[in-house]
């Protein structure tokens, strides 16, 4: 047993465990009576009322409405607090993404602003953003910042340590926005972002042994195993998009060759077609879909050969850590049903013994992405506000 990650039971732990239990329900069954939240949780109505109390002065809930029983008194609901926002922004290699979420994950505003090579001009053109965006909703509560980025956090130093198809210089991301903005800041991976969001936002009740993978410029992976998220040294853990699948294939930006990432992301899907129609414009990987749905055989056939790649990669991932589920986050979830049977069938085939891990969409998109950087904050700032 390894007693530096033991917490000893006490008084304090029981109430962080009830906590977040009762704000896991509030967020689930909402509207709800604190009668209802003492029947479900089995805990003591005394224990419900002075934690729901915290809960509203913290202002994570608030009373709604009153409803009417056949007898008794009129129970006040509660709710989540809607006017309780964060700030959430996805990076990607030439893309930002901005936008404000509430805690019930709806985005109340969005923004997508060009990025250059420089870290600094770019980060300074995101704080921007997040400001006019911040100015725009004044009721608004701004609990703090999330951010989702396309590489490795060190869970140390909270620094990008590892970020091939990013292209920066080693700049420091987290603590740059959190002193220009003066509100707490959290950065993270963005395929754990994502899987943190499906956590947080209550999709993965019962499911303890997860893989999500995002499928963008390139390949990122979230693992979650005995109901924990898992970040290895360094916060490193996941990077299966970088494990040579042909050591004869192309370049990745890592410098390997035949990376699972240059097979299975949207570029190769992009450079596939660009092989077979070299004369061809040079399309987004959106523009890839809209031809494939309009009965272009190449852009059809490039789609189907990166969904196999996805699948045959996928062996890596359920031979490594054997998970209930996989979820997939990226545009291609869009044209799911045209990827999905392709995919399902690589991994049927590859796997070892047993069943396959069953196949989940986010059908989210990019949102996604955005929806995790948001719960990354929220799962975190709600732990520590309790200490």
């Amino acid at each position: 047993m390894d007693l530096t990650t033991v917490e000893l039971g006490s008084s304090e732990t029981a109430r962080r465990m009830n906590r977040d239990l009762l704000l896991q329900l509030i967020r689930a069954r909402q509207p709800i009576s604190r009668a209802d939240l003492a029947r479900f949780s089995g805990l003591q109505r005394s224990t419900v009322s002075q934690i729901t109390e915290q809960l509203i002065n913290e202002r994570w809930i608030r009373e709604g409405a009153m409803t009417r029983l056949p007898r008794g008194r009129r129970p006040t609901m509660l709710i989540l607090n809607d006017d309780l926002v964060v700030l959430a922004a996805d990076i990607h290699p030439r893309q930002a993404t901005v936008a404000m979420v509430d805690l019930n994950g709806r985005l109340l505003s969005r923004s997508a602003l060009p990025l250059g090579a420089d870290p600094a001009k770019a980060i300074g053109a995101i704080i921007d953003c997040m400001k006019r965006i911040r100015d725009s909703h004044p009721k608004k509560s701004l609990e703090g910042i999330g951010i989702s980025v396309p590489g490795r956090v060190d869970t140390e130093s909270q620094r990008l340590i590892f970020a091939p198809n990013l292209h920066w210089p080693s700049f420091d991301i987290k603590h740059t926005i959190e002193r220009e903005m003066g509100l707490p800041t959290e950065m993270e991976n963005a395929a754990t972002a994502c899987l943190t969001s499906e956590l947080w936002f209550g999709r993965m009740d019962g499911i303890r042994d997860a893989v999500l993978i995002t499928v963008s410029e390139g390949i990122g992976a979230g693992i979650m195993i005995n109901g924990q998220l898992v970040s290895g040294q360094n916060g490193m853990a996941g990077e299966f998009g970088h494990i040579p699948l042909d050591p004869d294939g192309p370049r990745c930006a890592c410098k390997s060759n035949g990376c699972w990432e240059v097979f299975a992301s949207c570029n190769a899907a992009l450079r596939y077609y660009s092989e077979s129609e070299p004369k061809a414009k040079r399309l987004t990987f959106h523009e890839l879909l809209s031809l494939a749905e309009e009965g272009n055989v190449p852009a059809a056939q490039a789609l189907t050969k990166q969904a196999k790649y996805i699948g045959k990669g996928l062996r890596m991932v359920t031979a490594a850590l054997s998970p209930k589920v996989v979820l997939i986050a990226g545009d291609i979830t869009s044209a799911w049903g045209r990827f999905a049977p392709t995919i399902e069938k690589e991994l049927e085939e590859l796997t070892l013994a047993g069943q396959p891990p069953r196949l989940v969409p986010t059908h989210e998109g990019e949102v996604a992405r955005l929806r995790g950087a948001a719960a990354l904050l929220l799962q975190r700032h709600s732990i520590r506000k309790k200490d």
